[in-house]
């Protein structure tokens, strides 16, 4: 298998070649061909260099004839099923997350984002930004603190009722969240759960306040007392007022904030899922009281589409009503986004209609009106409020999830049986992409390397494109690898004739067509592509 195997995370050099499916170079060449994404030997001498009639080229190994379709045939090595080690794997090894100080031990389920993660995460946020500011008018942004007034959660009721019950086991000195005991395992045995073997010695459910205290002073003990904020809505609630007066809104209209929020969780875990620090993505959406039911159905609707349109597959997503007993204090109405992670079916984004408590909480407590006068009209009302509330680092788990795959693409004949080609792809749309092309000189020598950094700044300038990446390291086949691992979704492959005609091979990360282009206009192409409505290959 060549460069597709997950290997172990600490392995110091990710793209060394597998010996069970070496990289060969192309026959009567000293280098692979740019075209073909198997690095096997062509039969026929020099049919692997780029055709002059700049026509799609493919490698002449009968296993990689084109499909009807024009590209190489594709299909998973694994199915459907996608493991959280997978995932964790890669993305340790192509830099996407890390466990957070890790060379002190690490602190439990913290994390850091390497360079690709941290672009992902971002364009995870613009896609969410876009949704809520660009393509409507109704909606303006806010940035609150993270450290505010203590009395704020004394509103909310958050010092009062922010708890989870919490259990320690006097055996194995874990503990354990009370209400989550038949979900988690026995910290002696752990094909057990905790308390259903005789070794278990818990204690009696106590509750244990979730937020992070801290002193604002230079002294602690003459310091006074804050937290870091639980959740970002709250930074929403007690500037409506504020935002009233400037943005000249009226309901219906949202507030909405990106920002970090912290939790001290009795027990994170699995990945990035459940962290004690996290991204939030949440609007607030003030509607007159009679109209909140039907806002209420509008944002279901909405929400659960903006994942799709940006290639989770429908049927991995689903809206769950809650029960009665589920619903929070302050809410009439509450449904989940979910999403079918690799741990069962999961909260990826939760909508509820939170009705007037909030408004009127802080109202009540900080002696400020916080209503909306309709001139129009004459009434006076308290909105009511709808709100769609999301993790940034949730919907990153849930994309990477949805768009990995492992799929085969060859099976080529040799002496001793089958070479098995394959690789690891992440088919993320394209906006997502962290990296949007990356430009791949065949050589180092002959021109090849100076007009590749020519190509390559004029993507990088090209404004609205995204980030491009240079990439001159190791065979093309294994470039082409490492950008399917990172979900790149098109590779720009410089060689001999595009210094002598101006034109490059550009590679389609899903289908494997691959094409001849003029140099003249290739930003302005791969901005139009990128542009272009995209379904996700895996839904073929």
């Amino acid at each position: 298998m060549a460069d597709t195997a997950a290997p172990d995370p600490a392995a110091p050099d990710p793209d060394a070649p597998n010996t069970d499916a070496p990289d060969l170079p192309a026959s009567g060449a000293d280098l692979p061909s740019p075209h073909s994404d198997t690095d096997l030997p062509s039969p026929h001498g020099d049919a692997d260099l780029p055709s002059p009639r700049g026509s799609t080229n493919l490698p002449a190994s009968g296993a990689d004839l084109p499909s009807p379709h024009g590209g190489t045939d594709l299909r998973s090595s694994r199915g459907e099923a996608v493991t959280m080690d997978q995932i964790v794997a890669l993305c340790k090894r192509r830099g996407f997350i890390f466990p957070s100080s890790e060379i002190y031990g690490g602190v439990g389920s913290t994390y850091d984002y390497g360079h690709y993660g941290v672009l992902l995460k971002s364009n995870v946020k613009n896609e969410w930004w876009r949704a809520m500011l660009n393509e409507r008018d109704d909606i303006v942004a806010l940035d609150s603190a993270i450290l505010q007034h203590p009395r704020v959660w004394e509103a909310s009721g958050h010092l009062a009722g922010f708890t989870d019950p919490l259990v320690d086991c006097r055996t194995c000195g874990r503990r354990y969240r009370a209400d989550h005991l038949a979900d988690l395992p026995c910290g002696r045995k752990p094909s057990k759960h905790p308390g259903e073997t005789a070794e278990c010695d818990l204690t009696q459910a106590r509750d244990f306040n979730l937020m992070f205290e801290t002193t604002v002073g230079p002294v602690k003990e003459s310091g006074s007392v804050a937290y870091l904020r639980p959740e970002t809505a709250q930074g929403i609630f007690i500037n409506f007022k504020n935002v009233l007066q400037f943005s000249r809104k009226k309901p219906p209209f949202g507030i909405a904030q990106v920002g970090k929020s912290f939790r001290n969780e009795i027990t994170p875990g699995n990945f990035i899922f459940r962290t004690r620090e996290f991204e939030q993505m949440e609007m607030e959406f003030f509607v007159p009281p009679a109209e909140a039911a039907k806002w209420f159905e509008y944002w279901l609707e909405e929400r659960e589409r903006w994942y799709t349109a940006l290639g989770i597959r429908p049927e991995h997503l689903r809206l769950r009503a809650h029960d009665a007993d589920e619903l929070s204090h302050y809410s009439t109405q509450t449904s989940d986004v979910e999403y079918r992670f690799p741990i069962g079916w999961s909260e990826l984004e939760g909508i509820a209609n939170r009705g007037e408590f909030d408004l009127r909480q802080h109202a009540e407590h900080s002696g400020e009106k916080l209503e909306y006068f309709d001139q129009g009209t004459g009434e006076r009302y308290v909105p009511h409020v709808i709100e769609p509330a999301a993790g940034a680092d949730r919907a990153t788990l849930a994309f990477l999830v949805d768009a990995y795959d492992e799929q085969v693409l060859s099976e080529t004949s040799v002496t001793e049986g089958k070479l098995v080609q394959s690789r690891t792809v992440l088919c993320l749309h394209p906006r997502l992409a962290p990296i949007k092309a990356a430009v791949l000189p065949l050589l180092r020598k002959e021109g090849q390397p100076e007009l590749a950094r020519e190509v390559y700044w004029a993507l990088r300038r090209h404004v609205g494109l995204g980030m491009v990446e240079y990439d001159d390291g190791g065979w093309i086949g294994k470039r082409y690898r490492r950008q399917d691992e990172i979900g790149t979704p098109w590779c720009i492959t410089i060689d001999h004739e595009s210094v002598e005609q101006n034109t490059v091979t550009v590679r389609d990360r899903d289908s494997l067509i691959q094409e001849r282009l003029p140099i003249e206009g290739l930003a302005e192409e791969i901005a139009r592509r990128a542009a272009a409505p995209w379904k996700s290959p895996k839904l073929n």
